[in-house]
């Protein structure tokens, strides 16, 4: 927001709760632009228009609010690729898998702070912070885990414990999201969510069937002067 205007103090539960609601907001622009470290509240307290003092009435310290900022975010990143999958046809167990891949990267190509918070602070935060973010991480593993399971009894994904498979697949997609902070390699996050799938279910080793859309994609154009 940043204004020098000063707004009165919320009294009423729902002023508090949207009080609370644009402090979220300005300091999660503030932490992806600075950094964690070098954010203090009182760049927050400017970006959100609200006395320094003010922000101490929502939360007790900068630590507390990074914390729940990054709640906020998980609920909605799996919201986000739940409505998607429950979107989609139930019966198809690829389909429901790339649907969540393509969600997941899409919700933070929307929402790229979210992924500086959660792949680039956070991580850089040390102990103080690595509970939580285990937990945020576990549950995210929990989601996938959902997927591989169901498509390994279906017989569509490779025999191993889920676990290892969902914690590969989850490292492969976070580093994916990272990447696409400074390059998208030319390729959309459908076509990514294409390229991850087939990975996963198929490997490295090229297919007879034909490229994925992402080859396709990726492929340089033959050229027109070659010989014949």
């Amino acid at each position: 927001m940043s204004t020098t205007t000063r707004r009165r103090r919320a009294v009423s539960d729902e002023d508090k709760s949207a009080r609370r609601d644009e402090i979220m907001a300005a300091a999660k622009k503030v932490f992806a632009d600075k950094g964690f470290h070098a954010t203090k509240i009182a760049d927050i307290a400017k970006e959100s228009g609200l006395a320094y003092g003010s922000i101490y009435w929502y939360f007790n310290s900068k630590d507390e609010l990074f914390h729940a900022l990054m709640a906020v975010e998980e609920q909605a990143l799996r919201a986000h690729v739940t409505a998607a999958v429950g979107a989609g046809p139930q019966s198809d167990g690829e389909a429901s898998f790339r649907t969540a891949v393509q969600a997941t990267l899409e919700f933070f190509e929307a929402d790229k702070a979210c992924v500086k918070l959660l792949f680039r602070d956070a991580y850089a935060l040390g102990d103080r912070f690595e509970r939580h973010l285990g937990g945020i991480y576990e549950r995210f593993i929990d989601d996938i885990e959902t997927f591989i399971v169901i498509g390994q009894e279906r017989g569509e994904v490779v025999a191993g414990p889920p676990r290892m498979v969902a914690y590969t697949l989850a490292a492969l997609i976070g580093q994916l999201a990272h990447r696409r902070l400074s390059t998208d390699d030319g390729v959309t996050a459908s076509q990514v969510a294409d390229f991850v799938v087939s990975l996963v279910l198929h490997g490295l080793r090229p297919r007879d069937v034909g490229p994925t859309p992402f080859l396709a994609a990726a492929r340089p154009a033959p050229s027109s002067g070659g010989q014949s």
